[in-house]
């Protein structure tokens, strides 16, 4: 893109081939063809057919519906069905989860306001903002937005809150001026106006430079599109985990076939058993409970101020270990505040003036009557800078409305860039005074004096060092500085700019976006979690490191750094020093993606907070975007993974808590129906190896499965938030939750209740009768692992971590059993599900053994297993 900032308006508007006349028909129509509308590209989404169909590329879902359609050739119509209709809610669930298509360009296309005013053929009218055209005379008004990117040459004390897109909280001065040097930060292009920011004050003309992808937001829209979306651990951890256990499946189900072929046992027949070894392998459930159990801890979330957009975000949180949080409106109020007064050689805090004191009610009534911001309905309309002195007047209970009214404004000079002072006239008391602000290096040039409690004196040497070391001392600490002074002028005189000299200084007022009270202590909880916050802003270097120290990111001035050197560092430096920074200032959307990126090449999962059009682009790239709800714009709300409601940041550490809570649940859910599923795998290997007959038809296993299994899966999933967890630290990235001494636990308690299953069926087929003995290992297996539910709550025993204190458990435990008794004792069900009646005896030996597991490993952990 042309760097239009650095060339005269002239040379620019001969560059566009326009003149102050703007466009002609002629030019309007052949520019049309060759640029389009002024609009964002989008790129072509899935249909929800397309989607729908993906789900089925899972290499385990693809067996499953192998061994459906197989089950029918052979006439297994039940297991067929029960199959297709599992894998149709998986895809149904899969589906529902990927429709959350991104909403970002949409979001952006709405930033465009939907009317500009234009200049063409020398006459200004009003059209759609999608019609703007490069070369076209583009006036701005205060209330505007701004709906392309332009070159301005004429400006009347233009400002543009340019926060959305920058990060800075103050609205920007334009110029018409041009700007030398290279690579320039948006935010220090002051002769230009970009597409999506507003107007606060003043009004100008630009010549349109850029339109739709063209634009600053054009390349955001572009970064939206280049970050990828990322998996989360867990997601990897199941996908690597379904792809071994397929090949496993397949491998075993292939040798146990092979051997029953070998033994002279019936096709179908060896064809059944393998496909009930591929059923008992396959956790049909698991993405469907994990799934599940994450939406519900979404919902507590969304109760602490937490909504999570994409459901497997929420298990990330527990592995935080890098927030890269923007300042503007995240970190700090995003409302200008006055901090600090220096007035009569004294430095006061914004809330400690006596109004009864002359000079210093004097200072006050200057700076409202000095002011163009006003409050119209609880609204405050103007520059933030005014309304932060209209919001120091309420404390002292001054309405400035009812100051111009008793002072009426005579005359003024407005602000300009050049010479950086504001001055307004007024009759007070009788005295026609003339009210100067600005900037304190001019004001002291032109003051000669300085009014003291004790009255009027010559300003001296001294003075002005010791109000220059204050304007030193409140700029070091992030504050923007006023000075506000006076003078008595003749009574009907025209007030010019000959007239400001002579002042008479009054004092300083500084202000700043102060820090939100609950960030310092926010900060501090995630040092102590082992998370490293770091600051990324559009502000000046100063402002950020200011807020930074006060709130405990940043310890040393070193470790803050500006775009500038960003740009200086290879990735590979950065990544090397991305480490040592806690600050980065001036920053531009390509900085902060940088930045994010650096952080999770060291292995870190990152999330990236933020409000603005310009975190939307790294709030996408990092592993957790995390938007502001009120102030956020919609853009960075539809990038984000996570949104604020109360746009606090201490919500965040709320969430990482619940998160880290929700992932040590979910893993023991996991844990319960893996153990579950090797007890069947193994029941079953036993009986082909001992030449036994099939213990479970298919449909056993997808019952224990889908129905006994899922509902203590999804209350392991509720177990209750154990406040311990933040005094750990984040979970490795590299640590995948199906690890050995996972697999272990998994094995061993699998064993157990394997043992107790193939104890069942030797009972039942000492009977004669093999019916018999398949039904009595299938309630076996069923009780048996209902009730090791409560072996996978917690690490601890129930004893110790309650044996009542999750009451979902216990719920699903009983709805389980109830519903095995249900295909135990009622004939139609008894007939699909394939069960025998059992007798008295049967049943008792089968209760007795269903509990024999969860006493060995409730003992085990009486015994050996601390309490966290």
């Amino acid at each position: 893109m042309n760097e239009f900032y650095r060339m005269p308006t002239i040379t620019v508007m001969e560059h566009l081939s326009v003149t102050k006349n703007g466009l002609s028909d002629e030019q309007i129509r052949k520019r049309r063809q060759e640029q389009g509308f002024n609009e964002l590209a989008e790129q072509h989404k899935k249909s929800t057919a397309q989607v729908f169909l993906e789900q089925f590329k899972d290499f385990l879902v693809l067996i499953l519906i192998g061994a459906a359609i197989i089950s029918g050739f052979l006439g297994k119509i039940e297991s067929t069905l029960v199959i297709m209709v599992v894998v149709i809610i998986n895809a149904v669930l899969g589906t529902a989860q990927h429709i959350k298509a991104e909403q970002s360009l949409k979001s952006l296309k709405a930033l465009s306001s939907p009317t500009a005013k234009v200049l063409r053929n020398g006459q200004k009218l009003e059209i759609p903002s999608r019609e703007l055209l490069v070369g076209d005379i583009l006036y701005l008004d205060a209330g505007d937005y701004i709906s392309a990117d332009g070159r301005i040459f004429e400006a009347y004390s233009l400002q543009v809150d340019e926060s959305s897109l920058t990060g800075e909280s103050e609205s920007i001065l334009k110029t018409v001026d041009v700007i030398e040097g290279e690579h320039i930060a948006i935010g220090d292009r002051k002769n230009m106006v970009f597409s999506g920011s507003f107007v606060t004050y003043g009004r100008a003309v630009a010549v349109v430079t850029g339109i739709g992808m063209n634009t600053e937001i054009g390349k955001i829209a572009n970064l939206l599109e280049s970050a990828k979306e990322k998996k989360t651990p867990l997601q990897e951890d199941l996908d690597a985990f379904g792809k071994k256990l397929a090949i496993v499946v397949l491998a075993i189900s292939s040798l146990v076939f092979a051997l029953d072929l070998f033994r002279g046992h019936p096709l179908a027949e060896s064809f059944m058993f393998a496909v009930s070894l591929a059923v008992a392998a396959i956790p049909e459930a698991l993405s469907s409970i994990v799934t599940i159990v994450l939406a519900l801890g979404t919902q507590n979330l969304a109760k602490q101020n937490a909504i999570v957009r994409k459901l497997h975000a929420v298990e990330s949180l527990g592995s935080i270990s890098v927030i890269c949080s923007d300042k503007t409106g995240t970190l700090t109020q995003n409302k200008m505040t006055v901090q600090k007064v220096f007035i009569d050689g004294k430095i006061l805090e914004h809330d400690n003036l006596d109004h009864d004191k002359p000079l210093e009610k004097k200072l006050v009534q200057a700076a409202l009557l000095c002011n163009d911001a006003v409050t119209v309905k609880d609204k405050k309309i103007g520059d933030p800078t005014e309304i932060a002195l209209v919001n120091l007047g309420e404390i002292y209970d001054l309405d400035e409305q009812d100051m111009r009214e008793h002072y009426p404004r005579l005359g003024e000079i407005p602000f300009d860039s050049d010479r950086k002072l504001m001055s307004t006239v007024h009759n007070i008391d009788g005295k026609t005074m003339m009210i100067v602000k600005g900037a304190l290096d001019v004001m002291l040039h032109r003051a000669t004096r300085v009014q003291k409690s004790t009255g009027i004196v010559p300003l001296a040497k001294e003075e002005k060092n010791k109000t220059e070391e204050t304007n030193i001392l409140f700029s070091k600490n992030g504050l923007r500085v006023l000075a506000f002074a006076y003078k008595e002028i003749d009574e009907g005189s025209t007030v010019g700019l000959d007239d400001e000299k002579d002042l008479i200084f009054i004092g300083l007022i500084a202000m700043m976006d102060p820090p939100r009270e609950e960030s310092a202590p926010a900060v501090a909880n995630c040092i102590s979690a082992g998370i490293k916050p770091v600051m990324i802003t559009g502000d000046h270097k100063v402002t950020a490191s200011a807020i930074a120290k006060a709130i405990g990111i940043l310890k040393d001035e070193s470790e803050a750094i500006e775009g500038y050197e960003l740009d200086s560092l290879s990735d590979e430096a950065l990544k090397d020093k991305v480490q040592k920074i806690a600050v980065y200032a001036r920053v531009s959307p390509e900085h902060k993606i940088r930045i994010v990126r650096a952080w999770q090449e060291r292995g870190n999962v990152v999330a990236m907070t933020g409000d603005g059009v310009n975190d939307a682009p790294a709030l996408k790239q990092a592993d957790i975007g995390i938007a502001m709800g009120i102030t956020g714009t919609e853009v960075a709300k539809d990038a984000a993974s996570i949104i604020l409601t109360d746009d606090n940041f201490s919500t965040i550490v709320k969430a990482i808590s619940n998160g880290r809570s929700i992932y040590a649940n979910i893993k023991n859910s996991i844990k319960f129906l893996l153990a579950g599923n090797t007890a069947g795998i193994l029941s079953v290997l036993y009986a082909s190896i001992a030449a036994l007959p099939v213990p479970f038809a298919p449909v056993h296993l997808l019952f224990i499965n889908l129905v006994t299994d899922s509902l203590p899966a999804i209350a392991i999933g509720l177990e209750p938030h154990n406040e311990s967890i933040m005094n750990e630290k984040p979970r490795a990235i590299n640590s995948p939750i199906l690890n050995k001494s996972f697999g272990v636990e998994v094995l061993v308690e699998g064993l157990v209740i394997a043992a107790s299953t193939i104890a069942a069926f030797h009972i039942g087929l000492a009977t004669g009768d093999t019916m018999v003995g398949s039904t009595m290992a299938f309630a076996t297996l069923c009780l048996a692992r209902l009730l090791h539910g409560f072996n996978s709550r917690a690490k601890q025993s129930i004893f110790k971590a309650g044996i009542f204190s999750n009451r979902f458990l216990w719920l699903s435990v009983i709805i389980g059993y109830l519903l095995l008794k249900l295909v135990m004792t009622f004939k139609p069900l008894a007939e699909i599900f394939e069960v025998a009646p059992l007798s008295h005896e049967q049943y008792t030996a089968m209760y007795g053994l269903a509990f024999i597991p969860l006493v060995l490993v409730q003992l085990y952990k009486l015994i050996f297993v601390r309490s966290r």
